[in-house]
C-alpha cells in the first residue's frame, strides 16, 4: 500500500495544491462570481427564490462544482487551518507515495466529500452552498493516522501533543456528533466524514488492512 510509485518531478503536489488554493483566495476576494460558478450547489435548486420583497436567481449545480468547491473559502481562518492542515499531513504522506499517487488520494477524497455533501443537502430545504478543501483534508488526516499512528501531533488549540491515532479518532467522533446533532451549524461535518470514507475505501483499493 504504501509503496512509493513511479512519478514525474517536480515541486510536492501538495504545496502546488497550497498555492492554487491561496491564489484563488486572493481572487475571490475581488469577485463574488467566483461562488456563483465554483462553488458547490445543491442538485435541483430552483432557478429563483424570493428573498423579501426580491427575486433572486439561484446559482445552480454543475459536475465541475465536485473539484472547484475545494479551491474556495469563506475566511482567512477557514484557508489557514485547510492549508496548514494540507502541508502538515500531505507532505509526509506524498513523501512515501509519490506525486501521481498523493494526488489521485486528494482528489478523491475531494469528490467523494462533495457527493456526500450533495446527498445531505438534497435532504434539506435551505439552500446554500459549500466551499472548502476540508473533506480532502480530513481524508489526508485519515490516511496520516493509519500510515503514522504513534507520531506525536501538537494542535494549534489548545496546544496539547497527542498521538495521530487518537486525534483522528477524535476528530472523525467529534464530526459525527456535531453532523447529527447539529451543535455546529454552517459546517459540513458530513462532508468532512464522507471525505475520510472516501480515503478509506481508497486505502482498502490499495491494498491496506488493519494491523497491516
Amino acid at each position: 500500500m504504501y509503496q512509493p510509485t513511479r512519478s514525474v518531478s517536480g515541486p510536492p503536489v501538495a504545496l502546488i495544491l497550497i498555492g492554487i488554493n491561496v491564489l484563488v483566495f486572493l481572487i475571490s476576494a475581488s469577485s463574488n462570481s467566483l461562488f456563483s460558478w465554483f462553488a458547490l450547489w445543491p442538485v435541483g435548486s430552483p432557478e429563483f427564490m424570493q428573498v423579501g420583497n426580491q427575486v433572486l436567481k439561484v446559482p445552480t449545480f454543475w459536475p465541475w462544482q465536485l473539484i472547484s468547491y475545494g479551491f474556495l473559502h469563506g475566511s482567512l481562518t477557514h484557508i489557514f487551518f485547510n492549508m496548514f492542515a494540507l502541508y502538515l499531513f500531505g507532505l509526509p504522506l506524498e513523501a512515501g507515495w509519490g506525486r501521481l499517487r498523493f494526488a489521485w488520494y486528494y482528489f478523491v477524497c475531494l469528490v467523494g466529500a462533495g457527493l456526500v455533501q450533495l446527498v445531505v443537502a438534497s435532504t434539506g430545504a435551505e439552500i446554500y452552498p459549500t466551499v472548502g478543501a476540508s473533506g480532502a483534508v480530513f481524508g489526508l488526516l485519515l490516511a496520516y493516522g493509519l500510515r503514522f499512528p504513534n507520531n506525536v501531533i501538537v494542535l494549534l488549540i489548545p496546544p496539547i501533543p497527542i498521538k495521530a491515532k487518537y486525534f483522528v479518532i477524535l476528530y472523525g467522533a467529534a464530526e459525527l456528533l456535531f453532523g447529527v446533532t447539529g451543535m455546529m451549524p454552517g459546517v459540513a461535518h458530513f462532508a468532512h466524514l464522507g471525505g475520510m470514507l472516501f480515503g478509506l475505501l481508497l486505502l482498502w483499493k490499495w491494498g491496506w488492512r488493519p494491523g497491516r
